[in-house]
């Protein structure tokens, strides 16, 4: 087990404490890829050596570390490779570390559905399921030409790799996401375009001040709307300049969401996704003599500071709204 996967148990929002976070396991290892907003994989390998110590060890030191020096838990997940270090993570809790031993990856696969493993959507898992592959233990199991006729080729020779736990993914340092994504899933099937709105623009100023927390601006919106029916609706916009406003970002997503023509759609979730991100001093910005807006960005600065001082739940939800 050479491979942490590290999630830090911050507040939604907190994405500005990461790189300290970060920089604790980089008293461990160089060899550090950020998963924002709150995660991390860790390459152990020359750890192991110089410390004498195992990566489930070097895990609980760096767990208590977080704790003594930021206040912050963690759960961590443990393997083999970055793939078997994250589907570890999912079985983790807080103070425990699960770990995949070398040599045990096709056992702590077999008995998990399909659909746990990286890269198996929706309509894949459920077209492996239509032929009796309900397992990862049966999709290690099959012919490897058999999943190569059901899901194309190249697609059917990575699924029987992973399945028999052959993890070719690796740790990349100083890795930067280049997006951020907020979701709304409703609590039941929602038909009230009205909840639809407000939930655009609950995602739309998480994105916000999420951005403005890391000095970030996207280029490009996504919206997903996810139906009863499992089916997904995408689209993507791009922006006319590089921004963190959640007003700018709420018009765009308002727009999205009106040209998609829902007729009384029974929704499941929505989710906002800001792509394209670059440092906010490198963003242009056009200037306006509309007094609104500016006042709009001054509340949002002060609204930033508010967070920053007493939590993400000091400023209320819709409070911001151009």
């Amino acid at each position: 087990m050479t491979i942490l996967c590290v999630r830090f148990q911050l507040p939604p929002m907190y994405e500005a404490a990461l790189p300290q976070l970060l920089g604790l396991l980089e008293e461990f290892t160089p060899v550090v890829e950020a998963l924002p907003p709150d995660g991390a994989l860790a390459d152990l390998r020359g750890a192991e050596r110089y410390f004498g110590r195992d990566a489930v060890e070097l895990a609980s030191v760096i767990r208590v570390r977080a704790l003594a020096l930021y206040g912050v838990d963690c759960v961590i997940g443990a393997g083999p490779g970055p793939m078997l270090a994250r589907m570890a993570l999912r079985d983790a809790r807080p103070g425990l570390t699960r770990a995949v031993p070398e040599g045990g990856e096709r056992d702590f696969l077999a008995g998990k559905p399909v659909a746990a493993l990286p890269g198996v959507g929706t309509a894949t898992a459920r077209t492996l399921c239509e032929y009796g592959l309900d397992t990862l233990g049966r999709l290690a199991a099959a012919p490897p030409s058999t999943l190569q006729r059901l899901v194309g080729a190249k697609a059917g020779r990575e699924l029987h790799e992973k399945a028999q736990g052959v993890d070719r993914g690796r740790v990349v340092p100083n890795g930067v996401s280049r997006s951020l994504a907020a979701d709304r899933p409703f609590d039941r099937d929602e038909l009230d375009p009205g909840r639809h709105r407000r939930a655009l623009l609950s995602a739309a100023e998480e994105l916000g001040a999420r951005l403005r927390a890391v000095d970030k601006a996207c280029r490009t919106l996504t919206l997903t709307v996810r139906y009863a029916d499992r089916s997904a609706t995408t689209r993507s916009r791009t922006l006319p300049e590089p921004t963190a406003h959640s007003a700018a970002l709420t018009r765009t997503a308002y727009d999205m969401y009106r040209a998609l023509g829902l007729q009384r759609a029974r929704v499941r979730s929505i989710a906002l996704r800001a792509e394209g991100l670059a440092p906010a001093e490198q963003a242009s910005h056009q200037l306006t003599f509309d007094p609104v807006d500016e006042k709009v960005r001054r509340i949002e600065e002060v609204a930033d500071r508010a967070r920053a001082k007493f939590g993400p739940r000091a400023v209320m939800p819709g409070s911001l709204a151009a």
